[in-house]
Formats: C-alpha cells, structure tokens, sequence
C-alpha cells in the first residue's frame, strides 16, 4: 500500500488524545545540571519499556475492522516489535515481527510475550525490509515500518504534547530545547511537529550518525561501510528515511555523535541520579548533555526513549 499522506501536528495532537485515553503520561523528572533545571521524560517506563508503543498504537487504530483481520507485519530490533506486539495484542489483531538473530533476549522474548509471531533472519547477509515485506504481501497484512511512516512519527511526538503540558504544571518555561535518541529519526520527527517553538537536536551512536551527517550536509547520507560496534541495538539504522529527514531538515534541527564509554556512563548516571534503568540507545541523549555535546538552557527537555536493557550487559556497565 502506497502511503501519500504526510505527518502533520494535527495528526500528532490527535494521536496524543488517542493515548491519554488509554494510557497515562509517562513521568516527567526534573533535576539540576549546572544550576539549570533539566526535564527528563522517561518514556523507560512505558508499558512496553519504550515510547513505541504510541506510534504503533496511532497507526493500528487507523486500520479499517477489515484490515485489521488480515493483521500486522513490522521489522524490529525490539521497541517496535513489543510496540506493534501490545497495540496488536489489545486490538485483537495477529502480529508478526521480523527480528535480527542477535536482538536482546529480553526483547525477543517480551514481544513473543505479547502474542506476536517472530521471524529471524541475519543483520548482516539479510534485509529485514525485504522479509516483512514478502509476508505482508503472502498474508495480507499491513506493513508498519518503524519510523517511515506518517502515523507512526505522529504517533511518537504524542510524547512531545505530554511534556509541554508536563513542564507546565511543573512551572517549568515552555521547552525551548529538546535533545532526542535517534535511530531512523520517527521519535525526534513527532516531536518537532509537536514541539514547533522548539529546538531539536538529535543524539545517535559514534560511527551511526547518519541523520547528524544527513542535516548537516542538506541530503540524507546512509551509514558508511564497516559502521563500528555499538551498544545502541535499537538505534542501528543504516539510513534515515526521506519523510523523517524532511521534517526535521525543515525544522533546522541539529544532531550530535556520543561515544560508547559517554552512553554507559549516561546509563550509570540515571540509575544514581533519577533512579531509572535506561538502555544504551535510550540514554544517548542524556549522553550528550552530561559530556556537554550540547549546553544546557532553560526549558531543556531530554527523551530518555527505552530502558529494556539484558541485565548481564546492564549489571556490567554499573559494575564498570
């Protein structure tokens, strides 16, 4: 199905009114860094562990009784597979999530959880795109990519209207920055529609900054050969997509690059400071105001976007 329709804050503010009819906001924490009060949404703690959940949910409540039958086919390293498994799961449709062979255990087995079918296939010899998109054809399913796609990236900036609103009622200024973990750019695309005051910068991986590269240079540049190790599993996007570049080119948004070491620490200091348990791809952002990639202001507010972390891995990095 050929999606012509494009993401528009309306449509955010809609989806917002979708999940506050179902969902209650997720917690917003403020705490001082360098004399400044900084705003935390900790989509962490999410039913499903992360803020995908809204996109799916926007996106699958705009399916026809008659599509939703034939059910829902999504490609995930996790996030989006627990997401599309949960919005699926409550509206009685059949999911299945095409996942790498080495996603986290934890979120394999929580998507499974959920009800929804999982299909495997390599990172490195297989596209996933490919895979979802053959079964959704066989089975008549409708495909929901995890960032391009209109209703999704409206869905994910229902975040952004939750902590305006947030802030307000903390008597903190409106957000007037707002730093977002960025994989193919979904998240940090709602919420420069939700937010259109504010400024966005978008945080990503050493090595995975591919819409940092991609704003800065004025044309989407995918992710070079050999892209480094990293441990920001559900933020290893080789290419961001044109719908989600658009919005946030046209909002002039900015992006910075995190190393490995700046991310674990980032992780370390959520769990002293906010007393939250953040994966590496969600603490990116932190990432890059803790080593001062990007200064602190009033009304800065930071997306803390996932927190299903493997313990082993989580134990180790508190350990370190």
């Amino acid at each position: 199905m050929t999606i012509l329709r494009q993401p528009t804050r309306a449509g955010v503010r809609d989806a917002a009114a979708k999940i506050a009819a179902i969902l209650p906001p997720s917690p917003l924490f403020t705490i001082e860094i360098n004399g400044v009060s900084v705003a935390f949404k900790a989509e962490s703690l999410q039913p499903v562990g992360a803020f995908k959940l809204r996109g799916a949910w926007h996106r699958l409540t705009a399916l026809s009784d008659e599509t939703r039958a034939r059910g829902v086919v999504a490609f995930s390293s996790g996030n989006h597979a627990q997401g599309i498994a949960w919005a699926a799961k409550r509206l009685g449709m059949p999911a299945t999530i095409v996942m790498p062979s080495d996603a986290p255990r934890v979120k394999l087995e929580a998507t499974m959880a959920l009800g929804a079918e999982v299909v495997r296939y390599d990172r490195a010899s297989e596209s996933r795109e490919k895979i979802a998109a053959h079964l959704a054809h066989a089975r008549g399913a409708v495909l929901v990519p995890s960032f391009d796609d209109p209703w999704v990236i409206e869905g994910q900036g229902s975040a952004g209207i939750e902590a305006a609103q947030q802030m307000a009622a903390a008597g903190l200024p409106a957000p007037s920055r707002v730093v977002v973990p960025c994989g193919g750019g979904g998240l940090a695309a709602g919420i420069a529609l939700a937010l259109p005051d504010a400024g966005i910068t978008v945080a990503e991986p050493e090595g995975w900054d591919d819409m940092r590269r991609s704003l800065a240079g004025g044309a989407i540049e995918p992710v070079g050969a050999n892209p480094p190790p990293t441990a920001c599993d559900a933020l290893q996007t080789t290419r961001v997509a044109e719908r989600t570049f658009e919005v946030l080119a046209a909002r002039g948004a900015t992006g910075v690059a995190v190393s490995e070491a700046a991310i674990a620490e980032a992780q370390r200091w959520a769990a002293k400071h906010l007393r939250l348990v953040i994966e590496p791809g969600g603490a990116v952002a932190l990432a890059a105001i803790l080593t001062g990639q990007v200064a602190v202001e009033p009304g800065m507010l930071v997306l803390l976007s996932g927190g299903n972390v493997d313990m082993a891995d989580y134990a180790k990095v508190l350990a370190a």
